[in-house]
């Protein structure tokens, strides 16, 4: 029989599931789309790999197992799976057609909604997907300054520039892996260190789990501007959620271009370019960034709808409010059982569970609580992602269920048994940092 969510279920029967993963293997290069998404995050032989329904913030996967999701494809359910008012802006465009010969008026509505709510949106273009969106603005900010050299901090998609500076970045050549290097979150002499006069734009997420120290964002734009260096804000995930604004709005600092997707649309696929007229004016005739789905309307048909929700709904103050209850409840459980190698860290939007190494490997107390938590009807991998379909009652059985899976926690830490109750695979680790792949080559 396939589960709802319970405090004293068994593993769930995952077949469909794995004879789907089966027939993946081999013909989809690592089985997934999204790394974030894929079977490397979950524990192998107990967590379901394919989700076929979605509704509010509960997802059903492919053996008819229920559970309430706290990743929420990933960032983009800002407001939830199935929501009402999305959902109908987009049948109603269905009907009027998805892709056309000419421009759609959307496209003007929806850059003027963003141009009102964005502080740096003094001009808008759209794309597909985030990478698409930091790549383009990479390129303006080098056609801007006639510069090269990319500074780096968080994670910023596939495209070379980005994945550079990671394990994974064979396949980019040389020349380009020169041209891209990192810097310390929250270290403004680390910046500092690394810039020279060939660096053409700092690009970041303005903050991830870690807060930024007081005043260290302005003092990243000072010291841009200083240098006539552009200051890049990635807010794929602060965007629409932190602030309707994005980070730029919440801590008061304005870079020179911006770049949004994730929550803008509440799934449907869309990215957002936003910055100065004086640089975003580039694209008209000096740098080419066009697609032809830049402009697929029901994308922007969902986005118009989303953010009049977020807007009418005040939800960003609705994901602040409830994320802090979960995150703080999860403190003070692992507080109360003397887990002190355990903490949720972040903001109410967005939070993480982690672990410290003193008590083990990390992945594998991960991997464990994953397991227990799955078996209650929990999909989780690590993070709280609210949205605005995450209500009392799944906030209330979550903690309940912390409740249970801790203790079994700890006393499999005390035992050293970890990885002997662990029933599959444990998950594994991804390269995704803010700060440390590689450092600026000696003699730049």
């Amino acid at each position: 029989m396939p589960q709802s969510p319970g405090l004293n279920n068994g593993y769930p029967d995952i077949a469909k599931s794995d004879r789907l993963y089966a027939r993946a293997l081999g013909l989809i290069p690592a089985a997934t789309q999204t790394l974030a998404k894929g079977p490397g995050q979950y524990v192998k032989g107990v967590a379901p790999k394919y989700a076929v329904r979605g509704k509010g913030c509960r997802v059903w996967d492919a053996d008819g197992n229920e559970y309430i999701d706290w990743n929420m494809g990933i960032g983009p359910l800002v407001l939830g799976y199935a929501y009402p008012r999305v959902d109908e802006a987009v049948r109603r465009q269905l009907e009027q057609g998805i892709t056309f010969s000419l421009m759609h008026p959307l496209e003007v509505e929806v850059a003027e909604r963003i141009r009102g709510l964005i502080p740096c949106a003094e001009s808008v273009r759209f794309s597909k997907s985030g990478a698409d969106a930091a790549s383009a603005a990479v390129r303006l900010a080098r056609a801007y300054t006639g510069r090269d050299r990319i500074l780096c901090c968080g994670y910023h998609g596939w495209h070379d520039f980005s994945i550079a500076v990671t394990h994974r970045g064979r396949g980019i050549p040389a020349a380009v892996r020169d041209l891209s290097h990192t810097f310390d979150y929250n270290n403004i002499d680390s910046l500092e260190a690394s810039l020279d006069d060939d660096t053409a734009a700092v690009i970041m997420e303005p903050t991830v789990f870690e807060a930024p120290a007081p005043a260290f964002l302005r003092r990243v734009a000072e010291v841009c501007r200083t240098r006539g260096v552009l200051l890049i804000f990635d807010e794929m995930w602060t965007g629409f959620r932190m602030a309707l604004g994005g980070a730029q709005e919440y801590y008061g600092v304005v870079p020179d271009l911006a770049v949004f997707s994730k929550a803008v649309s509440n799934g449907m696929p869309l990215s957002v370019v936003t910055g100065r007229r004086g640089i975003m004016s580039l694209l008209e005739k000096d740098v080419f960034f066009f697609t032809t789905f830049g402009g697929e309307a029901l994308s922007l048909a969902a986005a118009a709808a989303t953010i009049d929700e977020l807007e009418d709904k005040s939800v960003p103050a609705y994901l602040h409010e409830q994320g802090a209850r979960l995150r703080d409840g999860y403190n003070r459980i692992a507080a109360s059982l003397g887990l002190g190698y355990t903490r949720c860290i972040g903001y109410g939007y967005r939070s993480l569970v982690v672990f410290d190494a003193s008590a083990g490997d990390p992945l594998l107390l991960k991997s464990y609580v994953q397991q227990e938590l799955i078996r209650r009807g929990l999909l989780w991998s690590g993070f709280h992602t609210m949205s605005f379909s995450h209500g009392e009652e799944e906030i209330e059985f979550t903690l309940q269920a912390y409740q249970r899976v801790l203790p079994l926690l700890g006393r499999a830490v005390e035992l050293g048994t970890v990885k002997a109750v662990l029933r599959g695979e444990p998950v594994e680790p991804v390269f995704r940092r803010t700060s440390q792949f590689n450092s600026k080559p000696v003699g730049r």
